[in-house]
Formats: C-alpha cells, sequence, structure tokens
C-alpha cells in the first residue's frame, strides 16, 4: 500500500512540475490590482478568436481543416470568449458568467486611441498598439514581438473586464486559443451534448440533431462556434445563444471528466498537459495544485452558469453591431452572484423603450426551485409589466423582497407587491431608472391569478448521466431557464 501511494504521489508530483515548466505564463495581472478575500478566486477564462499557435504560427493544414474556420489569416486577437469563474473560498456553490463578447464598455486603457468598443476589442487593439511600438523600438525577434503584444492584450482585457464588472478582482486568466480547445476536446472525445432541435451551419459546419448525440472533437468546435443556422431560419440564432452552447459544453465536459476518472488516468493526464504547454498560456501567479485542489468539486456539478444581460442589438458610430449594456445593472447582478465590491451608483443607461409603463421586472430565484423566476416572469407578461432579467442567487434566502431604484419608482413597485400577495418592498439605489427587481425567497407562491409555475419547478430537470447516453437516443428535457447547472448534460438551442 506505501508503494502504491508512493509511486502515484510521485507520478503526480513530477507531472505537474513539467506543467509548471512548460505552459505559457505571462504577467498581465498587475501587482497593484484588487485581489479576492475569504479564500475567494476569480478566474478570467480568455478564448482568443486566432488562428495561430501559441507563438503566433500558422497550424498545419489538417488543424485548419478540422476547425472549419478559415486559415492564419481569418480571424485575429479578440476576446471572443470571455467568462468569469467564481470559486468560493468555503467550497459552496461555484459561479461561471459569460459575458457577451459584443457588449459595448468603455475601454481603460484607450489602446489605439479607442475610448469604447466591444469588450472583446480590448485584446486586439492593445495588441495591435504595443506591436507597433516595439517595431518603432527596433525590436525584430518575432517571439519576442508576439509574447509582448499579447502581454499587452492580456492585460487591457483584464482590465477591461474588471472595470465593465464593477471593480470585482480578477485574481488570475488563463488563454485558450482557438486550437487548443480542438486539442483539449481531442483528449476527451466523445463529448455528450444535446439540442432542442436540428440545426445545421455551413458557417460553422454544424450538423446536429435534436437529442443527445456525442460528439467528436471537430464538432466540438463546431458547438461552441455556432451562432446561425442556414437550414431552419426560424430558429433565429444569436451570439447569445452561442454563448449558453458554451455553457452546456463546459457543464458536459466536468461531468464526463468525473464519470471517466481522467485526472485518475495517467496517459489522459499526460495528454491534457501535453495540450496545455503548447497553447494555453496563464498568469505567473496562477497556483495550479491549489486550484486543482479548490476546483475539484466542480466535477460534481457543483457550478452554475449565467450570461450577463444586454438591454438590446444596437449599433456603434462606425455602424458596427453591438450589445448595448445597462451597466449598473450588470454591475448589480455580478454583485449579487458573486459579491464582492458594492458597485457605486451611477447615472443609469436609459431605459429601453416600452410600450408598458408599469416597469421592467427583473427576477432573481434564491429559492431551490429551478425555473421559478422565468416562471414568474411568464406569468406577469399579460399585467402590464415588461419581463427584464432572470438570473439564480448565490444563496437561499427565505423573505421574497420587492426592490425599486427611487420614489419615482414606489408605486409601481407597490402596485407589484399587491399582485404578488401584498409583498414587502424596499428602495435599493443598485436597481437601475424604470426597473424593479424582485428576490424570490422559499416564502413566494405563485398567486392564483397569475397561473401556477411552469413545471420545471417542481423538480429536477437534469437529463440522464452523460455515461447512458447514446448518439439519438431520448428527446430533450426542459432545461432551468434561470441558469445551467453543471450536474449533467444540459438542453440547449
Amino acid at each position: 500500500m506505501s508503494l502504491v501511494v508512493f509511486s502515484v504521489t510521485g507520478y503526480g508530483w513530477s507531472q505537474y512540475e513539467t506543467l509548471l515548466t512548460g505552459i505559457g505564463r505571462s504577467d498581465a495581472i498587475r501587482g497593484d490590482a484588487p485581489k479576492s478575500v475569504g479564500g475567494d478566486t476569480n478566474i478570467l477564462i480568455m478564448g482568443l478568436d486566432s488562428r495561430l499557435d501559441g507563438n503566433g504560427k500558422p497550424l498545419p493544414p489538417e488543424i485548419y481543416q478540422a476547425l472549419h474556420a478559415g486559415d492564419e489569416q481569418v480571424g485575429g486577437y479578440n476576446a471572443n470568449v470571455l467568462m468569469l469563474v467564481h470559486l468560493p473560498g468555503n467550497g459552496s456553490r461555484a459561479t461561471a458568467i459569460s459575458i457577451p463578447r459584443d457588449d459595448y464598455v468603455s475601454l481603460p486603457g484607450s489602446p489605439d486611441g479607442v475610448a469604447k468598443g466591444k469588450i472583446k476589442q480590448a485584446y486586439g487593439f492593445a495588441f495591435d498598439q504595443e506591436h507597433k511600438r516595439l517595431m518603432a523600438a527596433g525590436v525584430s525577434d518575432q517571439a519576442t514581438l508576439e509574447q509582448r503584444s499579447r502581454d499587452a492584450g492580456r492585460q487591457e482585457q483584464v482590465d477591461t473586464v474588471a472595470q465593465f464588472l464593477g471593480g470585482v478582482p480578477i485574481d488570475h486568466f488563463v488563454e485558450v486559443t482557438m486550437v487548443a480547445f480542438y486539442q483539449l476536446a481531442q483528449v476527451v472525445e466523445p463529448i455528450t451534448v444535446c439540442l432542442k432541435e436540428d440545426t445545421r451551419d455551413n458557417y460553422s459546419g454544424a450538423d446536429f440533431h435534436r437529442g443527445y448525440q456525442q460528439i467528436n472533437a471537430a464538432q466540438a468546435v463546431a458547438f461552441v462556434r455556432q451562432r446561425r443556422d442556414s437550414v431552419h431560419t426560424q430558429l433565429n440564432f444569436s451570439d447569445l445563444d452561442r454563448e449558453r452552447r458554451q455553457q452546456a459544453f463546459i457543464a458536459s465536459l466536468v461531468f464526463q471528466l468525473k464519470q471517466a476518472g481522467t485526472f485518475l488516468n495517467p496517459s489522459r493526464l499526460r495528454e491534457l498537459i501535453s495540450v496545455a504547454k503548447q497553447n494555453i498560456a496563464a498568469d505567473t501567479g496562477f497556483e495550479l495544485l491549489s486550484f486543482a485542489e479548490q476546483a475539484s468539486a466542480l466535477t460534481g456539478g457543483n457550478i452554475s452558469f449565467t450570461t450577463l444581460p444586454i438591454v438590446r442589438f444596437g449599433t456603434d458610430p462606425a455602424g458596427e453591431d453591438v450589445n448595448i449594456v445597462d451597466v449598473p445593472a450588470v454591475q448589480a447582478l455580478v454583485h449579487n452572484l458573486i459579491g464582492g465590491p458594492i458597485p457605486t451608483p451611477v447615472a443609469a443607461a436609459p431605459a429601453p423603450v416600452s410600450g408598458s409603463q408599469s416597469g421592467i421586472v427583473d427576477v432573481i430565484n434564491a429559492t431551490s426551485r429551478n425555473g421559478l423566476a422565468a416562471a414568474l416572469e411568464h406569468a406577469l407578461t399579460p399585467t402590464g409589466f415588461t419581463a427584464g432579467v432572470t438570473s439564480t442567487a448565490r444563496h437561499h434566502r427565505n423573505d421574497t423582497t420587492i426592490y425599486y431604484p427611487d420614489s419615482g419608482a414606489a408605486e409601481a413597485a407597490k402596485t407589484l407587491a399587491t399582485m404578488l400577495g401584498e409583498l414587502p418592498t424596499a428602495r435599493d439605489s443598485t436597481v437601475s431608472t424604470g426597473h424593479l427587481r424582485v428576490v424570490l425567497g422559499t416564502d413566494f407562491t405563485m398567486p392564483a391569478s397569475l397561473g401556477t409555475a411552469d413545471s420545471t419547478a417542481a423538480g429536477d430537470s437534469s437529463p440522464p448521466p452523460a455515461t447512458a447516453a447514446t448518439p439519438g437516443a431520448g428527446q430533450p428535457s426542459a432545461a432551468d431557464p434561470d441558469s445551467i447547472s453543471g450536474a449533467g448534460v444540459q438542453c440547449v438551442k
């Protein structure tokens, strides 16, 4: 027994040391940046829209063919995937927050002279600015140009996300290129996913049927990239649907890693480490062994996913499509989900135009009843109130309360409170102008006048375990409309 323990421990330590000496490292996290407290950790995952390897060199032709995303001339240095993963120090449920890539935000460093742009562009603008500066200074070594320019991009991207989310600390980052995602998927394939409808997209190469199915690495790239349907146009895909796909993929992946015992399999572990050393980068302070211990519970499904809301689709001054966002509302939601600094009240963005004068109702589900927030939003639709954003609270609470932003909204809050059964109301400056926020506690019962809650609120909506799913087996069940749970394979659009 002692010999076995010694051998396994020795193997694991040697592999860990190999990983430490081979993975790309960066000083992009500022030394004076705020840090999480209480043992919490916030990690920003950046998916880089680059068809190049970690050193800026073209990939082999067979890789481009598998990616179905063009060659080295396509793409660039935009952070097309941005996800903040919050790991509580007390071991409670983790939270992953997807940030839509086209959110129109302020760029703190004004890279390339651009003060405001799509949040994904922060990396590329800063990369370009630093690359030109280095060239002008006489730096000609390609590897040096690539890595120092990427470090500038990483730092600007981290700073932009932190500012947008209300000053939340970003302790670490992990940068994953498109080829790295493909290579990681090769190690763990097949991956089980579930779709609500048949779908096909010539642009991304997606071609999937309804229900549970197992996909390979090339199909996995198409699955997380799809944002249109060239056959079933009624599906009306958008970038927000792609965020949901990415969340569902990760939820399925962490579940399958546990089922397959990947981290106890030396051969698969070695393959994962090999991929990480090629095309993945992390900050120099990211202690991977400590992270592995903290994140081990995630493979048991102890994580939920949320996508940040947008107000509407719009255009920027240059005519490019962007997501118009209510920054105070986003920051309040993030604070509710993961804590951190209390957002400083600022002038809220104009409320979206609506035919209703009663206000926009955002609902936070602070109960264990899945789908309750979405059910309430649906029930309120014919009452004159406008459906807003639904989300799931980090912790359960007993009492239901309606919050309003200022005295001008007090009457609307009272009307809604009466409609929902004489609920208490309270003023809260973090609620956006034109909005009401309903936080549902365990005492909440759907009034008979509004109908009953959706059936998904009554029980567990998780599909069968991934190991039992086979291509074509079964049909999608209703997923939790409020957030994706990491408990298994989730059915998505």
